[in-house]
């Protein structure tokens, strides 16, 4: 592992605060690990205290913890990256071991999965997590618990074949999405989970964030399960079409006569979209399972460092 170029990234927003500690902490567990904090607009200290701890800082301007990771991806080279929040609440003692099972196992991501302690994590954020995990994981036949975790562990292969799209908290959702995708190998290991330090403050929303995040999913289930969405909405039209149309046929049948013109013209309108709404996914997922190939390839193509 002391060969290992090791990048520890910490995107940060107003987080002067915690910063600091977050440095020490990272520097202490991985002593030969160069640090970056992307400062993201930051209105207070945030540089000057993530330069006084000895960590390169440089700037993202675009607003958006997505636009950060993107710009951070792009711009480091590394053989292991490790990204966590500048907050000071993700455990850095326990990465030293995180790499190690990176490593030994030969996966391209380990996701710190975060305590559920009522006293350091949110009761929205936790019901808001186990929602959207469930979500995720009926969606690819995953078994995963914390989707939204911002601890990861990445080998340069992984990061460096991940196109980032999301620009705010969605972008923890991408990269697990990514990897379910590709069926690359990743693993969950329990983290502790350290409440924020006095003063300050957090930057997620549950009630605001969670619906970004929860449009932002259905746009990932769009493009990636194609067939899945487009059949959903197709049974919708279908069941919508069977509903208004069969009291017209019934009808027909009993008396010879198409009295409700209007609703019949309406079912078999409905009828029509659900037909092309099916075959709209089919020619899609078509389309998704090409995209894939090339994907793969781009992946294997990449270099393997560990």
């Amino acid at each position: 592992m002391n060969n290992l170029d090791i990048a520890v990234l910490l995107p940060c927003h107003n987080e002067a605060g915690a910063i600091g500690d977050t440095i020490e902490a990272f520097k202490n567990a991985l002593p030969t690990a160069t640090i970056y904090v992307y400062d993201n607009n930051s209105t207070d200290t945030t540089v000057e205290e993530a330069k006084t701890a000895g960590a390169i800082v440089r700037f993202e301007p675009r607003q958006g913890k997505g636009e950060v990771v993107r710009r951070m991806f792009a711009d480091i080279e590394a053989d292991i990256y490790i990204m966590a929040d500048g907050d000071n609440t993700y455990d850095a003692t326990i990465a030293p071991e995180l790499v190690e099972t990176l490593i030994q196992e030969q996966l391209d991501m380990i996701v710190g999965t975060r305590s559920k302690k009522k006293d350091s994590y949110p009761i929205g954020h936790i019901l808001g997590n186990t929602f959207f995990s469930k979500l995720i994981n009926n969606a690819f036949s995953s078994n995963l618990t914390d989707v939204f975790s911002g601890y990861r562990v990445m080998t340069r292969r992984f990061v460096k074949s991940v196109p980032v799209f999301s620009d705010g908290f969605q972008v923890e959702t991408e990269l697990t999405v990514h990897s379910l995708q590709h069926k690359l190998p990743i693993k969950e290991v329990p983290t502790k989970y350290i409440s924020r330090p006095e003063g300050t403050k957090s930057k997620l929303s549950t009630f605001s964030d969670g619906f970004k995040i929860l449009n932002f999913i259905f746009f990932l289930l769009r493009n990636v399960r194609p067939m899945l969405f487009f059949f959903a909405l197709s049974s919708l039209f279908m069941l919508a079409s069977l509903g208004l149309g069969i009291p017209v046929v019934y009808e027909f049948i009993e008396t010879g006569l198409v009295k409700r013109f209007p609703t019949a013209i309406l079912a078999s309108s409905l009828g029509v979209i659900s037909v092309l709404l099916s075959f709209t996914g089919l020619i899609l997922d078509n389309v998704r399972q090409s995209r894939l190939e090339i994907n793969r390839l781009h992946y294997l193509a990449l270099t393997k460092n560990i």
